[in-house]
């Protein structure tokens, strides 16, 4: 029987900032014990994994090697308006995608 995604854990500075910021992009909640050190935010639906979000020492020092890409409910750019609006910035806008990344640097794909 093959394995399964359970989390997904981001290194951060401030692990509630992240966690607020994707749990509000994804439409779900943080976890009411979370805190700057650690923080869990449960996948919205079925199916996603759970996200947690881990307090570390060292600063993000490069591009990801790993990222989201987020389908946009409506338009890409209302999706990136919403998402900029909760703390996002937008990186490179490429034709029916945009790259942002989360409130820490973190990148990810709007399509």
């Amino acid at each position: 029987m093959p394995t399964y995604i359970k989390s997904v854990t981001f290194d951060c500075a401030d692990a509630l900032v992240v966690a607020r910021f994707w749990a509000a992009a994804l439409g779900t909640d943080v976890d009411e014990e979370a805190t700057a050190e650690r923080a869990f935010v449960e996948a919205a639906g079925w199916g996603g994994p759970n996200m947690w979000f881990v307090r570390v020492p060292e600063p993000k020092s490069a591009k990801n090697r790993m990222h989201f890409d987020l389908r946009a409910p409506e338009t890409v750019a209302d999706e990136v308006a919403r998402l900029s609006a909760l703390g996002a910035r937008v990186l490179h806008v490429h034709e029916g995608l945009t790259v942002m990344a989360d409130p820490e640097g973190n990148e990810f794909c709007v399509e």
